[in-house]
């Protein structure tokens, strides 16, 4: 064969096969948006459930990145923050909201099925490989440094590192945010808080630079405080 038509047919493969794989990015992108519109949808039906939640997961989002650049994280790693932080709790679109709402306390059954939140929001994310990074932050949040978290009781460095980081972030958010049951704790009070739970709930280090930023930066928190109250 003319190897002037070979170049020509090969020229002509090439194409077509750059058509068909541009045209299959282009699905796979499509797909990945109306997924992670949905996902989005269901995080803001958690919050939507509980107004002394509304902002929740944005501002522990926004906590968890001032933290990993407090500790120096690449930009890659920030990103997964981000994304980790904003869909921590999706997992609680399938708590009941007669557990969820509950103002007094939750009997063991009721706590029980709290915890299953970080498991469902795993099930609900893990469908999409975009996701994939930020799976172990929604699954083992909730993990603490000395062992007795859940769901799997991991202890210190086995507990997933940005998952240690969005830990610290939830923890604050819930300290210095009003609840149906209680109003947010003093200044003082979250110190003492994070002082207590070192090396026990918390990463040391990672307390350690959540305590820099109220110390030395406070009007990092309260900027993010005011975009997401």
């Amino acid at each position: 064969m003319n190897p002037d038509t070979i170049a020509l047919e090969q020229n002509e493969e090439m194409t077509e096969i750059k058509k068909i794989n541009d045209e299959l990015s282009e699905t796979n992108a499509v797909l990945e948006n109306a997924y992670l519109e949905l996902v989005e949808t269901l995080r803001l039906a958690v919050e939507a459930k509980d107004k002394y939640t509304r902002g929740h997961s944005d501002r522990v989002s926004a906590y968890s990145v001032l933290l990993g650049e407090k500790l120096g994280l690449s930009a890659r790693r920030l990103k997964t923050l981000r994304i980790g932080g904003i869909f921590h709790d999706v997992g609680k679109i399938g708590v009941p909201d007669s557990i969820l709402l509950k103002e007094k306390g939750l009997s063991d059954d009721e706590y029980a099925e709290i915890k299953k939140h970080t498991v469902v929001g795993v099930d609900i994310l893990q469908p999409v490989s975009y996701f994939k990074n930020i799976l172990p932050i929604i699954k083992y949040h909730h993990e603490r440094y000395d062992g007795t978290g859940y769901p799997e009781g991991l202890k210190g460095e086995k507990i997933p590192y940005l998952a240690r980081i969005v830990a610290v972030a939830d923890s604050f958010d819930a300290m210095t945010s009003r609840r149906s049951y209680r109003n947010s704790l003093t200044r003082k009070k979250v110190i003492k808080q994070l002082e207590i739970g070192k090396g026990t709930q918390f990463d040391p280090l990672i307390a350690d630079a959540m305590l820099d930023i109220i110390n030395n930066e406070p009007d990092k928190i309260k900027e993010v405080q005011n975009k997401y109250e």
